[in-house]
């Protein structure tokens, strides 16, 4: 299964050069059978602009996840903190292996109609 997540331009395109290794959520997706993400780069680009495999996900306290990602985060210690505010736990997604694509292509090839809060099954 496959989903389509919103992230800002500056991690979407650290993901796809490889400094950004972990993809931070608050929520997750229900289903465990979702293997793959489609990154839709939110404004300004507001475009799809690739996809990656998923490598596992971590569940634990900010705290535990930073400790255990932090040199592949693609992000700094101040910024990811103030993302899991008054967050007991998140998550991490493991990008596994990444495509980029040779240009952005826009939500309706993929027949949603509007970019999602966080994330959407495709």
């Amino acid at each position: 299964m496959i989903v389509l997540l919103s992230v800002k331009p500056e991690f979407a395109l650290k993901i796809f050069n490889g400094t950004k290794k972990y993809e931070y959520r608050r929520t997750i997706f229900k289903r465990d059978e979702v293997t793959k993400v489609v990154v839709y780069a939110s404004y300004p680009i507001k475009k799809v602009i690739g996809e990656f495999e998923i490598g596992g996900i971590l569940h634990d306290k900010p705290e535990a996840l930073w400790a255990s990602t932090r040199k592949h985060a693609g992000i700094n210690k101040k910024r990811f903190m103030e993302y899991f505010t008054r967050k007991r736990r998140g998550y991490a997604i493991k990008v596994k292996s990444t495509r980029m694509y040779d240009a952005p292509l826009p939500l309706d090839r993929f027949d949603v109609s509007s970019p999602p809060q966080s994330f959407v099954y495709l």
